[in-house]
């Protein structure tokens, strides 16, 4: 694999299902690394025996990253190079990353995010809402916080994305039609690039009803259209 530059970090997109979706480039850079940070090293050892890919894993999530960061600074400047992977998808984005990102920029450590798989992109595209414009909203807060954040987005103009856990989709979309207009159109993505993938078009309205009746799983992506 061609290095250009002195990289210290990469971010590494794994497949947001089938594992046939991860690039060469990604596979090569895996190979590269001298180490691997994982946010679950269950779900990323999969992904790593499919492709006979063997490097030391280390766990890096939400309730450890704040204090392994210096370590990891602290060796990449040793000469030490580093890959992260998320479960699913783009690291940081709704997933750790963002706090190591800043750190390594802080201490002039070479950053590279390599192209890949995020699921609010194929979700947005075949939505059939405009994607010329869009906001990426991630989450919406659990509780505290939840009626300001749909309040600001009352006159949002943009297509607005959205990830849900299954057991709060029909509440969330709900709320997004009391506060943006039940006949607003949106698309819910399930399951992206797996077996039972699944986009279901329609208001706000029709889609909290049909899964009110059908109980939704998986991972899901709600894609809102802006305000007229």
């Amino acid at each position: 694999m061609q290095k250009d530059r002195n990289i210290g970090l990469y971010l590494v997109p794994s497949p947001i299902g089938n594992l046939g979706d991860i690039t060469y480039r990604a596979v090569d850079t895996l190979r590269s690394v001298d180490a691997i940070l994982c946010e679950d090293t269950r779900t990323s050892t999969v992904l790593l025996k499919h492709y006979d890919i063997q490097k030391p894993l280390y766990p890096h999530h939400q309730h450890n990253e704040h204090k392994m960061l210096e370590k990891i600074i602290e060796e990449i400047q040793g000469g030490k190079t580093y890959a992260l992977l998320t479960d699913a998808g783009t690291p940081a984005i709704s997933d750790p990353g963002f706090l190591l990102v800043r750190e390594c920029v802080r201490n002039g450590v070479e950053v590279e995010c390599l192209p890949g798989a995020s699921a609010f992109i194929p979700a947005l595209v075949q939505s059939g809402l405009p994607a010329n414009r869009f906001t990426f909203e991630g989450f919406p807060p659990q509780k505290k916080g939840r009626q300001t954040f749909f309040k600001k987005l009352v006159d949002e103009e943009r297509t607005m994305i959205f990830y849900e856990s299954p057991y709060r989709l029909v509440k969330t979309l709900k709320e997004l039609g009391e506060h943006l207009g039940t006949e607003r159109q949106a698309a819910v993505a399930r399951e992206l690039t797996k077996m039972f993938e699944e986009t279901r078009r329609g208001t706000l309205e029709e889609l909290a009803a049909h899964y009110e009746s059908h109980t939704p799983k998986g991972e899901i992506v709600v894609v809102v259209e802006g305000r007229a």
